[in-house]
């Protein structure tokens, strides 16, 4: 009975929860402002300051924190280990849990693809950046360890370069910043909402990075514009130039700029494939809209969509109906789905604990302030090192003296702790050296010893006054993070993903009015002007009629349909079709390409190509000898763009242009007076429109190349004397009558 007893008598107990709590119950007045600066505001700060924007180092604290784990594990070298592993020993100083952990690891690793330099190596399922299905295996399947441009991180961190600050149960350190090498916050793409403010930093190419910043520590009014073209971003795609709009950018650290996804047409299987997507979509998004569009009869030329991305990367494939208008369907596509998208900038950063918008240059601005002052604390570190080491050998260098003397002192000492003082009084030499010579074994106790660790002495001294005279002055410091930087891109610096194509004002996608197919004959001059002419009325018509001084390069056959490129002497390309130009008669002179295309100030037409299927190629020829072959693929467009930048290399004087259907001789003749024959076939065509290509005829200094012109079989005598089969070659010796006609033409 005693037990049920206590039972109901615990039950009966209500205890009074008021009478324990002061205040309890009360209701109490409080103003909004009050409520949200004492219970809401801390929360923010540190969601600004802790969480979501990065710091001038690029990273977050969930970033910093796990790749300091993993640096302390020793994962920068050696194999790879579970990212359990690593993902619970981040949880010594990041406590907010083993996904959250999981996830920064994924979005920083190479497997992921959203960074253009991954710091982690993965192995295993780790997702894709372009994919929203497409999951990440749990972190017991997958392994992980740092990437070699990880070092560039952790370079001296164990020399004093930053601060250290205790984890959330202070029984570790961690650092506050990383000392990282190069400009990270501009390499890789870093996203973040806080409260009240986000941070959106689009990545850029690293190589034009260290060169930006090379060129600012060199000159401060430098523009930036200049060697950081444009964002790159690690998927590739397609970036809309606008000058105006990339300047406005840098200058303020906001904006946006338009990105495209890339594709080509496979004619044998009458099927479009998409390869490369804006930074901002998924695949599954794209083709999620497309189906929508087909449903609602908005598109009708497809028969199917399918999403092929394998190990070999994205793929998106549309079959398209018999007859379907390729070009206009994907116009429709740009224009209705994220195939095309705009990418917003908002460049806002911690600075000393504080969120800033900035320009690029203040960015950059501020992380070489950041790195020079890494540098110091790393050489003052060195130095106070140096200058220990320097007082001990110093010491050392006075019992060279005597060494009996001594062993002697130490011998006749009758207690230990007299040792120390003894040597000190019997060397005049303080505590510090005495300690350290007391510490000598017996067997070091020896002439030949303590030469040795005397020998560096006068090196040591000139080392420290090198690194004083480098604390002294601001730009020898400079000059090590040029260095830096240097090796930096040097080391890890890669071509672009995202190619760079010129935007104009006009609606790319707009249906085109059809053109008609009839036959015309075309003309360009070397004064730049243009004619176009049909059959009836070139069959009536007399001489034509050109500018004074002026020479018809080009007449061909073509159709109203075709495509022109015009090439400019600022390395630029102007496309139009010929159904642009008006119907021209022989008594005219024609249209001033330059006028009529828009053309930039003392900018002049020099070359223009027809096609119609861009087969071919363009032969760029230098005045030093070079020989640049460039597809004609390579200038065709998606959409109507009227103007490509970088249409051939700008870093060489251009000689001459030539568009050839398939390979074929030059003959090249130098101002040396030589000649060479060379077959366009032994010149590697490259894709990319600016390559310098490869030294073909050697020049020394002062020569140059004097004429360029397709060779006629048969043409000169003994023609085999100036060919050769390895490029690049000097050429033979003109004959006589040769020689003396280029003098002339020169």
């Amino acid at each position: 009975m005693a037990p049920r007893k206590r039972k109901e008598e615990k039950k009966a107990f209500k205890p009074d929860i008021n009478a324990y709590i002061a205040g309890a119950g009360l209701t109490v007045e409080q103003p909004i402002t009050e409520t949200l600066e004492t219970n809401y505001m801390p929360y923010a700060m540190s969601v600004i300051v802790s969480r979501a924007i990065p710091e001038i180092d690029g990273f977050k604290p969930s970033h910093r924190k796990l790749l300091y784990t993993m640096y302390n594990m020793g994962l920068l070298n050696g194999g790879t280990i579970k990212s359990a592993n690593i993902v619970g020993r981040t949880m010594q100083l990041n406590p907010h849990g083993d996904a959250a952990i999981y996830e920064t690891m994924v979005r920083l690793s190479e497997g992921y693809q959203a960074l253009l330099h991954p710091y982690v190596a993965s192995k295993g399922s780790f997702g894709k950046a372009y994919s929203r299905d497409m999951a990440y295996a749990a972190s017991r399947y997958t392994e992980a360890k740092l990437a070699p441009i990880a070092a560039e991180l952790f370079c001296d961190i164990d020399k004093d370069t930053v601060d250290f600050v205790d984890n959330y149960d202070a029984t570790m350190k961690e650092p506050t910043l990383f000392p990282v090498t190069f400009p990270s916050v501009l390499v890789n793409a870093n996203t973040g909402i806080a409260v009240g403010m986000a941070s959106s930093i689009c990545p850029f190419n690293l190589k034009e990075v260290c060169e930006t910043t090379i060129a600012y520590i060199k000159d401060n009014d430098v523009n930036v514009a200049d060697t950081l073209l444009a964002p790159d971003f690690p998927i590739g795609g397609e970036l809309l130039y606008n000058r105006d709009e990339i300047e406005n950018i840098y200058k303020t650290g906001r904006g946006s700029f338009r990105v495209r996804g890339v594709w080509s047409y496979d004619s044998s299987n009458n099927c479009i494939e998409i390869t490369e997507i804006p930074p901002t979509t998924t695949s599954e998004a794209i083709i999620d809209k497309i189906i929508e569009l087909v449903r609602l009869k908005k598109i009708t030329e497809i028969n199917d969509v399918r999403d092929e991305t394998d190990l070999r990367g994205l793929k998106i494939a549309i079959d398209l109906k018999r007859d379907a208008d390729y070009n206009k369907l994907m116009k429709k596509i740009m224009k209705l789905t994220p195939m095309e998208d705009s990418f917003s900038c908002n460049f806002n950063i911690l600075i000393a604990g504080s969120p800033r918008v900035l320009g690029v240059k203040e960015i950059i601005s501020e992380w070489v302030a950041f790195r020079e002052e890494c540098v110091r604390r790393r050489i003052y570190f060195k130095l106070t090192k140096a200058k220990d080491r320097l007082h001990l050998l110093k010491g050392l260098e006075k019992i060279l003296l005597d060494i009996d003397k001594a062993i002697k002192i130490v011998r006749e000492t009758d207690e230990e702790s007299q040792v120390v003082p003894n040597l000190m009084i019997g060397f005049g030499i303080d505590e510090i050296q005495a300690e350290y010579v007391a510490e000598i074994k017996l067997r070091h106790l020896n002439r030949e010893y303590i030469l040795k660790r005397t020998a560096d002495i006068k090196e040591l001294m000139d080392e420290i006054a090198e690194m004083e005279d480098v604390l002294k002055f601001k730009s020898k410091v400079l000059k090590i993070i040029i260095k830096e930087l240097q090796k930096v891109a040097e080391k890890y610096g890669a071509q672009r993903r995202t190619k760079i194509v010129s935007a104009d004002g006009n609606d790319d996608y707009e249906e085109e009015n059809e053109v008609d197919n009839s036959p015309v004959t075309l003309f360009f001059t070397k004064d730049g002007y243009f004619k176009k002419i049909s059959p009836q009325s070139l069959r009536m018509s007399g001489e034509q009629k050109l500018k004074e001084g002026d020479e018809i390069t080009l007449i061909t056959d073509s159709t109203n349909a075709a495509d022109l490129l015009f090439f400019s002497n600022k390395c630029q390309v102007y496309k139009s079709k010929a159904a642009d130009f008006v119907y021209g008669k022989a008594s005219l002179m024609g249209e001033y390409v330059p006028t009529k295309l828009e053309f930039d100030d003392a900018e002049s037409a020099v070359y223009m190509v027809e096609t119609r299927d861009y087969s071919g190629y363009m032969v760029f020829c230098f005045d030093n000898g070079r020989i640049a072959k460039v597809p004609l693929s390579s200038y065709m467009t998606k959409t109507n763009r009227k103007k490509l930048i970088k249409a051939y290399c700008d870093k060489f004087t251009l000689h001459s242009v030539i568009f050839l259907k398939e390979d074929a001789e030059l003959l090249l003749k130098s101002s040396n007076g030589r000649m060479l024959i060379v077959n366009t076939a032994q010149i590697p065509a490259k894709a990319s429109k600016d390559n310098g290509g490869i030294s073909v005829m050697t020049q020394k200094k002062g020569q140059r190349i004097s004429e360029v012109s397709l060779y006629e079989k048969e043409s000169l005598e003994s023609d085999y004397r100036y060919r050769t089969r390895n490029l690049p070659a000097a050429g033979s010796k003109m004959p006589a009558g040769v020689a003396e006609q280029s003098k002339i033409d020169i």
